[in-house]
């Protein structure tokens, strides 16, 4: 494992919820789940069959499964290549928890994590590449390639199986999203639709951002190259990146320049604050 790899997984470790909260988090969805089946004849087989599959672990695996599933991906080979990953790779529903966190805390239009579990594709293709990462971290570079392109392909977000990306990470809307093969997402960041995490051409080796804890990064955002987005700082919606951005302040515009420092108790991926 590189050492950077290293780094990024330390930083998931520590901020991954315990034990008792992520319990807490998947009981709320089940209890969500049964309240939804009582008053909604229409969602109730949906919410059995969800309340059916019995572990976090299942209900992840059912709920992308039946999201994701495709002619080259039919869900029951898509439900047994999932379960097999998260039978290997446990932290995944750490990982998964932490998300949900994110979103419910973060998403003003969220009712809750059962919605974020069920609904929100940006959730979806999120688990979907943790998944696609822990194969190609395993060799299985093909396979890993095939889950990604069936996301890009129903879900309109691509990202490339190798990219590495932390926990707590809200993808808002999510369509449009492109992140490169060595890009790196590190924990605590929002990242709205249409955003690019891209190269600057043709070049090979490290060629993608680097965006650290805590960041916003608004719609429609284009960052290119391998240069780092220093933590707690705002990518303003539109703005072209080609520079380093300073942690603790805002960029915007074409090119993007700094347009506001911040003290230093703020974090823009959960205040979620859009305006300059």
């Amino acid at each position: 494992m590189s050492s950077s790899m290293s780094v990024l997984r330390a930083r998931a470790d520590d901020a991954a919820p315990g034990h008792d909260e992520a319990a807490g988090l998947w009981r709320r969805i089940a209890g969500d789940a049964r309240a939804l089946a009582s008053t909604e004849p229409w969602l109730r087989r949906r919410m059995h069959a969800l309340l059916a599959a019995g572990t976090p672990e299942r209900m992840l695996v059912q709920v992308l499964s039946r999201r994701l599933a495709t002619l080259d991906w039919p869900e029951p080979d898509l439900r047994a290549l999932l379960t097999e990953v998260l039978d290997a790779a446990p932290e995944l529903v750490q990982l998964a928890a932490r998300d949900l966190g994110a979103v419910t805390e973060r998403d003003p239009a969220c009712a809750g994590p059962l919605h974020v579990l069920l609904n929100l594709k940006g959730f979806h293709a999120l688990q979907m590449h943790r998944a696609a990462h822990w194969l190609w971290q395993q060799g299985r570079r093909d396979l890993a390639h095939s889950l990604s392109n069936t996301v890009a392909t129903v879900l309109a977000i691509d990202i490339h199986p190798a990219a590495r990306i932390g926990s707590g990470v809200m993808l808002d809307h999510a369509s449009g999203i492109v992140i490169g093969e060595t890009a790196v997402v590190e924990d605590d960041v929002s990242i709205l639709q249409s955003v690019t995490l891209g190269g600057t051409g043709k070049e090979h080796g490290d060629r993608h951002p680097k965006v650290r804890r805590g960041v916003m990064i608004g719609a429609g955002a284009t960052i290119l190259g391998n240069i780092e987005i220093g933590m707690m700082s705002k990518v303003a919606a539109g703005s072209v990146v080609l520079e380093p951005v300073p942690p603790h302040c805002t960029v915007a515009g074409v090119p993007a320049r700094v347009v506001r420092w911040h003290d230093a108790q703020h974090v823009p991926a959960r205040e979620m604050d859009q305006r300059l």
